[in-house]
């Protein structure tokens, strides 16, 4: 679920974080980013509560209208073709699901039920929802081309939900699309006699990345004075107020991996770091960056001080 980006996005968040505090505990960093990626599960699984929610409360519509005083015979009788949708019964139903949303306490939708009926009401409006319910039957497979549909044109995009998630956690705006993608991936895997575990992935895809993560912070940490010097001897002509704060943690960062992680290939880690700039920094950030470690790549390689392991690595 979690990939190496991802990984490193969160770390630097956490250093970002160390620099405006004067704790000089790393334990206390070491929690606060591990509990960090822990959150994205959270999310995940709020998420995909979410589509439970949305079926009950059109389960609940029904039964409603079907006790109306007045009913119609379409209200008597109606088409319960959403309700029944089998992916979502087999979601709703998964008891592993159950338990890890009664692990990470994932109650949101009882107090904040209005954002279910958002979501609910933007799907009985849509053109995804008048063509599924033209028929009374269907096969799981079109069962299952709408839930992904919905999800990825309705539940994905609403602004509402977006602004929803922001005032909860802002980290989670970051998890964001990592989440959303696995979702729509898990979505499309499942099979109507597949396992519980499908709707069920670990957070870390092993525990070399978990570790990697926990790493890669303490060694940028514990090596900050030294990485700052050769930032700052690269830098020289540079008036250290234009450095925005965010690309100083990712040159720390990204020449810590270079140094002190031998199996990672030099270009992954420049390539990757580049990418994370162009996302969270200023337009020109990833060539700045680019030009201080190809720099400084170039002095290793030259004094041999790329401690590299395997072919291909620099």
């Amino acid at each position: 679920m979690l990939n190496r980006r991802h990984i490193r996005v969160k770390v630097m968040q956490s250093i970002y974080a160390f620099k405006g505090s004067e704790s000089d505990d790393l334990s206390k960093d070491q929690k606060f980013l591990l509990f960090s990626i822990d959150n994205m599960y959270g999310l995940y699984l709020l998420l995909l509560s979410l589509l439970i929610e949305v079926q009950k409360r059109a389960e609940a519509d029904l039964l409603k209208k079907q006790n109306k005083h007045l009913a119609t015979q379409e209200d008597k009788n109606p088409n319960k073709k959403f309700v029944n949708n089998e992916l979502l019964q087999i979601i709703k139903n998964n008891s592993l699901l159950k338990e890890r949303f009664d692990n990470h306490k994932i109650t949101n939708w009882d107090l904040d039920a209005e954002y279910v009926d958002i979501i609910f009401k933007a799907i009985l409006n849509s053109d995804l929802y008048t063509d599924y319910m033209q028929t009374r039957v269907s096969t799981f497979k079109e069962d299952k081309n709408f839930v992904i549909d919905v999800f990825k044109d309705i539940v994905a995009p609403n602004d509402k939900l977006y602004d929803y998630l922001e005032d909860k956690n802002l980290t989670w705006l970051d998890d964001l699309p990592t989440v959303n993608t696995t979702i729509l991936k898990i979505l499309r895997k499942a099979k109507s006699n597949g396992s519980q575990n499908t709707f069920t992935p670990e957070l870390y895809k092993d525990d070399e990345d978990k570790q990697f993560a926990v790493d890669l912070l303490k060694k940028t940490l514990l090596n900050a004075n030294s990485l700052n010097e050769e930032i700052e001897l690269k830098t020289q002509n540079w008036d250290s107020d234009r450095i925005a704060n965010v690309d100083f943690v990712l040159l720390q960062m990204a020449i810590c991996e270079i140094k002190e992680f031998p199996s990672i290939p030099v270009k992954v880690t420049i390539n990757e770091y580049l990418e994370i700039a162009k996302e969270y920094s200023t337009p020109k950030s990833s060539i700045f960056i680019n030009g201080i470690l190809d720099k400084l790549v170039k002095e290793y390689q030259k004094d041999d001080k790329l401690n590299k392991i395997g072919r291909g690595l620099l």
